[in-house]
This record gives structure tokens, sequence and C-alpha cells, in this order.
């Protein structure tokens, strides 16, 4: 199933995606919900962000070729992380698919994509293991982490780095049945293909970050976890156009607009 978030009578709603129509939907994923018979073209509508997270997780450094080109970039020598590690990121960076990234005017030139999968909690969860991680996941969606990265070497915390207003793109809506093995992500900028790779070829898998986050905290529905990127990125500059695409999943694009 397909969930998309949109705007009906002037209100966020949620939406199933069927063929080329959005039906709209009272309720949510989340929970109890029923479809109106509403429905609206694709094609044409103003798609949101999927949903507004009650809590913003990413993964950090979870593609080996990602950590040794940031290590070569920032002249250090690469540390692999022997476990997984989590951090939180800010819904005031959220924006939706075909929406503008601003670039901060006194941003350096540095100013990079990172094309995530992003995997959404449907139901609360605790204590889950390797083997049963994934039951708590609703679907999955794209994420764009742009990141600062002279920002990022200088703050501690990547507070203006990776959570500067409408750093993070995400959409351009959820997908719930997936092959994870068969996920592969094509970046292109201004139409010309910049880096493939495949989707789950992870340092830690989804299951072991859902295993090792639930032993410290409760995932909640609405959570989401940003699981990483391979790879590096050229620097963006003002005009250009990014998109992320996700097989099975679906595009997510936008364009980096210089704040003046």
């Amino acid at each position: 199933m397909r969930w998309a978030r949109f705007e009906r009578n002037g209100e966020a709603t949620f939406g199933i995606i069927e063929g080329e129509e959005i039906e709209a939907v009272d309720g949510t994923p989340f929970g109890d919900h029923t479809r109106t018979g509403e429905k609206v073209p694709l094609d044409g509508t103003k798609l949101l962000v999927p949903f507004e997270p009650k809590t913003f997780y990413a993964a950090g450094l979870n593609y080996v070729d990602h950590i040794m080109e940031q290590a070569e970039m920032h002249g250090r020598e690469p540390n692999i992380p022997e476990q997984p590690d989590i951090g939180y990121r800010a819904n005031n960076a959220l924006i939706a698919h075909d929406e503008d990234i601003v670039i901060p005017k006194d941003a350096t030139d540095k100013v990079q994509y990172e094309g995530e999968l992003v995997a959404i909690v449907g139901k609360q969860a605790k204590h889950l293991t390797e083997e049963n991680a994934l039951s708590c996941i609703l679907g999955y969606t794209i994420g764009n982490d742009v990141s600062e990265r002279t920002w990022q070497k200088n703050d501690r915390t990547f507070w203006r780095a990776k959570n500067a207003d409408t750093f993070k793109p995400m959409g351009p809506w959820i997908e719930t049945d997936i092959d994870l093995d068969s996920l592969q992500t094509t970046v292109r900028v201004n139409g010309e293909q910049t880096i493939q790779f495949a989707t789950n070829n992870m340092l830690f898998s989804l299951q072991r970050y859902i295993a090792a986050m639930t032993q410290y905290l409760t995932l909640h529905p609405g959570d989401m976890i940003w699981s990483g990127t391979e790879g590096s990125s050229p620097d963006m500059k003002d005009g250009d156009v990014v998109e992320i695409e996700i097989n099975q999943i679906g595009l997510l694009r936008n364009r980096f607009v210089r704040e003046k």
C-alpha cells in the first residue's frame, strides 16, 4: 500500500495512492482509518511531507565507502564504527517533494546531498531482536540528508549543519510493501546520474539498529529512522536540482536555492 499526505479542504489529509489517483482517508496510517471515496488525480496534487514524526532518528556512518570518503575529505584516518550509532534530527528541517532547499546566505560552498532510505515506525516497540525488528515498521520513504560540511566539522552538535530549515526533504509518500534486499538508490543532479548503490548494503542493517535502539528507548508510531548514505556528493549550488530515486518506493526531487 502507498500512503500519501496532501492538502484537502485546507487541511493536511492522508490518502491511499492507487494507480494515478489518491483516495482521501479519514484517519491515519498509524491507527483506525476509513476510505472516503473522494479521489483526486495524483498528477497536479501538491504532496506534503508524508508525516510529521514524533521523534526523528538518524543513523550515522552506515556505509563504508561514505566513511572512507568523508575521512579523506577531512584529512583523517577512517574510523569504521564497531556498533550502531544513532543521532537525532529536527522536524523544522523537513520539507516535501518538489519544495526548495534553501542554502543559508552565510553557508560555505560545501553543501551536499545524502540520499537515504527512511523507515517509518508503525507501532510501539521495546526490546526487539534482530529477528523481529522489522515487525514495528509501517513502511518506507526517501530522505535527503542535506549537510553543510564546514559547519558539520566545526559545530559539535551539527545543529546548523544538519538541521537548518529545509535541510531534510522527505517523500514523496510511504510505501508499505518492499523487498529491502532488492532496493537500489540512484541520485541525479540536473538530470545526470552521480551515484547508484545497493540501498541495503549497510554497515549495520535496519534490523541491527532497531534491536540496539529498543534496548534503551521505546519507539512509537510515527517515529522515523534515516539509515545513512553511500559515497560522496558534489557541492550543490544555486539552481541545482537533485533527484533521489529508490526503486519500489519512488522519486524525491528538490531544487537548491541560495538565500539572498
